[in-house]
Order: C-alpha cells, then structure tokens, then sequence
C-alpha cells in the first residue's frame, strides 16, 4: 500500500477516534485512536520490512525473499529513510546466493544512506569481502578500515579480524603461485 494512502487512512482513523469520544463512545474511540497509531508505525516502519528482518535473524532466508518480494515498488511503498534499508536486506539475502551480484545493492544502501553506525559497518564489511573475492587488495583494505571506524559498539570486531586474516592468507597465496 502507498505512504500516501497510510496516511490519509491514519488521519481518518484519527477523526473517527474524535467523533466516536465526541458522541460518548470512549471505549471504541480509545481503540480506533490505538488502531491509528499501527497505522502511523507502519508509515514509518513497514511491516513486510520488519518481518523480512525477523526471518533474517531466524537465519529464514527463502521467507525473507518472499518478503522483500511483497514490497514491488519500494519508492512508493517504503518511507526515503528506509530505501537503504531495504537495499542492505535485499544485499544481505543475495550475498548468500551469488555475493558478486549484491555488491550493487549494498553501494546502494550506503548512497541511500543508513542511520545506524553497526549497519554501515555490516555494509562496508561485506563490499570488503567483495573486493576480496575479486582480488582487489587495495579496495578491501579501504572498506576494511571504513568498517573498523563505523564498527563503534564493536559488533563485528570478530568478523573485522577475520577478514584482515584472509587477507594476509591471499598474500601468502599470490606469493606461493607467482614463484
């Protein structure tokens, strides 16, 4: 359903709330007044977003698609906020079928822009192993340390350190095969 349309309906709900405690009905006012705060949530934060992200922690990656796929116009449907969100989902479920496909949609979510530091850091992370699988040593240092700086709560410091050690394992590989 479109942003617009949540709105007009959440406003409606609001002035039927007023009516309803208006003509002395306080119960079925307090209710719809209930009713249209859902809705208003939901302008902000949609709700196939927010149980593709629960099926996304589940590690319910077929259910998390199907989720994502609902929303078929995300310009329309999703708030601009959440346009990097949304691309950072989508990447995060394609990077487990062909990782060299979800490059675009993370450097999407990250000109779209992402509000919380640990998401920019996951975003970085996974264009740092990107640049990895494609043997491009330079640009995956640059996102390795871009990811170190976002990573402030030290959420993926474990991951961070990983990827620094298959770094230094492709050096040891160029090594072996140019002799």
């Amino acid at each position: 359903m479109p942003n617009l349309i949540r709105l007009i309906i959440g406003f409606a709900f609001v002035g039927a709330a007023a009516a309803l405690i208006f003509f002395g009905f306080w119960g079925w006012g307090i209710l719809v007044i209930f009713l249209s705060i859902l809705i208003f949530v939901t302008y902000y934060y949609h709700e196939n977003m927010l149980i593709a992200q629960w099926y996304l922690r589940k590690d319910n990656m077929d259910k998390a698609a199907y989720f994502l796929g609902r929303i078929k116009n995300y310009e329309k449907e999703l708030n601009r906020v959440q346009y990097g969100y949304y691309n950072l989902l989508i990447g995060l479920i394609e990077s487990r079928k062909s990782p060299m496909k979800s490059e675009k949609y993370f450097k999407q979510a990250l000109s779209f822009g992402l509000h919380m530091d640990h998401n920019i850091a996951l975003a970085k992370l996974s264009l740092a192993g990107i640049a990895m699988g494609k043997r491009n040593k330079r640009e995956a240092t640059m996102y390795l340390s871009e990811a170190k700086k976002a990573d402030k709560n030290k959420l993926l410091a474990d991951q961070i350190k990983q990827m620094k050690d298959q770094m230094g394992m492709m050096d040891k590989q160029q090594v072996r095969y140019s002799r």
